[in-house]
């Protein structure tokens, strides 16, 4: 499924987007800042590209990258490994009454953006676009 795809055709409420952008904040700040006890995810530089909170606001699924796209498997073993310590930070931070379980996903909307700016840049795209 497709980030962008619903299956009731209405996009996310406005409490949704409001929940995933403030965990998709506290997400980063907790990475880049290195709270986590784990020195393998402390090593890594992890962009936070979008955060999904499901309609019951239970799940929360974060779209990240690790920076340069390298180790993008090991980047979601790692959070997932320290779910339960990201999700107490999380919870802390926000004083939400309940913080959603967490799931971790490559963001590939990041490829996409690159495959792009790729395609673009090769001569006979580019002679096809200007035309």
């Amino acid at each position: 499924m497709s980030r962008n795809h619903h299956h009731d055709g209405a996009g996310p409420s406005q409490r949704q987007l409001r929940v995933g952008e403030t965990i998709r904040r506290a997400l980063s700040e907790i990475l880049q800042r290195g709270d986590i006890h784990d020195p393998d995810l402390n090593r890594m530089s992890i962009t936070v590209g979008e955060v999904q909170a499901s309609p019951d606001l239970k799940i929360a699924t974060a779209y990240v990258l690790p920076l340069g796209g390298q180790g993008q498997d090991q980047v979601v073993e790692l959070l997932a490994r320290n779910k339960a310590e990201l999700r107490r930070l999380i919870g802390k931070k926000l004083e939400l009454k309940y913080t959603p379980d967490l799931r971790f996903r490559i963001d590939e909307t990041f490829d996409r953006m690159d495959e792009t700016r790729r395609l673009f840049g090769q001569d006979d795209v580019r002679r096809d676009v200007e035309d």
